[in-house]
């Protein structure tokens, strides 16, 4: 049976970890509802058809076994597919078993450079925004792309997020406006692409909030974890989650909600803190209390709480329903909201981007999650918006090559129906 306990013998041990693949593999052999929905799936199930193999998960070679590793991007969405999942006697976990291969070959031959600069955003981030915007100058050119490629493994086309000047915790360091008699109070978890490369998200996210009489405050935060996490690197990973258990757990025992605008970022500390911080009991608290952003909004509107006075008419809106809002069970909270706009026509498509975390910038899989994100572009493009929209920065990221257009947070359309000044204190 799987094991899932980073801190036990059996979670480490490439014996165990060969049977309970072989095990969980069998299973999926017999039952196939994931056939379709990555290439990791249609590359097991085309290897157990194979003559040689019978649909035996015995015969499967090690590198059968190390594809499907490979090819799982970490959507996450065949856990809520699975008939099997915990506390089935059977207890399939899919993607953590796939996180478990990842971490174990990390540790026989060590973090790939290609996955250590991945995963290390704050350095990364930092970097970019201190050199900004000669970071982005930088990044259009064909030379520099092309040593990127060579050297960290990023695929010479894949476009690149941009990074700015004044981070978001510096804009909301100097922010001005605060709410002089609030009628609740959150913790914001930024996200590594607000601060970094969108922190025009961030802004929209607080005026919101405060526009609502909600108190904002910013506790001292590091990345989620999960591109390290992507890449194996279980040390790095448990290093930021547990600093952001510390904090985040006394912002909650003063009594304030994390609210979270990045899906990843959310699901992280919603499903992995619990396994994967020391401390189970502050994580699990944390992981309690943390909302998605327009899960939040979302039960402002249903207790009769959100400010409805739009004053902007967005025109028909592409909504994109990223992977990890999915995973989290919680419906189409950002397209409801956007639908409270007088005038706004949402239509939410339900298509993977397949660039979820740091897989669709690696060079191995560039083109594969260009073919694996073309039904999005194809039903984004019939759909005609006047406006695109994802929660999902990498999501967008994809939208934006695939597309030629760039799309908005929802939160972004939100602040703009309510009127709210962009330009005011920056």
């Amino acid at each position: 049976m799987a094991t899932f306990d980073v801190t036990s013998t059996e979670f480490w041990d490439r014996q165990a970890l060969d049977a309970e693949q072989r095990r969980v593999f069998d299973i999926c052999n017999g039952c196939r509802r994931c056939a379709l929905l990555c290439p990791s799936f249609k590359d097991l199930l085309q290897s157990l058809d194979r003559d040689e193999v019978d649909g035996e998960a015995e015969r499967l070679t090690a590198a059968d076994l190390g594809r499907v590793v490979d090819f799982c991007y970490q959507c996450k969405l065949c856990y809520n597919h699975c008939p099997y999942t915990p506390p089935h006697r059977w207890a399939v976990d899919f993607p953590r078993l796939m996180l478990r291969a990842r971490a174990v070959q990390a540790k026989e031959k060590g973090v790939t450079r290609q996955d250590r600069f991945l995963g290390n955003t704050a350095l990364v981030g930092t970097l970019g925004s201190l050199t900004a915007p000669l970071s982005n100058w930088a990044n259009a050119l064909p030379v520099h792309r092309a040593f990127m490629e060579a050297v960290v493994g990023i695929h010479k086309d894949r476009n690149l997020p941009r990074f700015h000047r004044e981070t978001f915790s510096k804009w909301f360091a100097k922010h001005a406006g605060r709410v002089p008699d609030p009628v609740t109070r959150v913790a914001l978890f930024s996200t590594c692409p607000v601060e970094y490369n969108n922190p025009a998200v961030g802004r929209a996210t607080v005026r919101v909030l405060e526009r609502n009489r909600i108190d904002v405050a910013m506790p001292p935060q590091r990345c989620c974890g999960m591109p390290y996490l992507d890449g194996g690197a279980v040390d790095e990973a448990r290093a930021q989650i547990d600093d952001n258990v510390r904090t985040l757990t006394a912002a909650v025992r003063e009594g304030r909600e994390i609210v979270v605008p990045g899906p990843t970022c959310s699901y992280m500390l919603k499903h992995e803190y619990p396994w994967l911080a020391s401390d189970t009991e502050g994580a699990k608290l944390v992981a309690l209390n943390t909302r998605d952003l327009f899960e939040y909004l979302a039960r402002l509107h249903a207790e009769g709480r959100l400010d409805t006075t739009f004053q902007k008419n967005p025109g028909k809106i592409a909504y994109h329903l990223p992977c990890h809002l999915k995973a989290q069970n919680m419906g189409t909270k950002s397209a409801d909201l956007l639908r409270l706009i007088p005038g706004a026509q949402v239509e939410v498509i339900e298509r993977c981007s397949g660039v979820d975390g740091t897989w669709g910038f690696k060079k191995e899989y560039y083109e594969l999650s260009l073919k694996v994100a073309k039904p999005l572009f194809d039903d984004i493009e019939a759909a005609r918006p006047d406006r695109i929209a994802s929660d999902c920065p990498l999501a967008a990221l994809q939208i934006a090559q695939g597309t030629g257009e760039k799309p908005h947070h929802p939160i972004q359309i939100l602040a703009e129906a309510y009127g709210l000044d962009e330009g005011k204190d920056r």
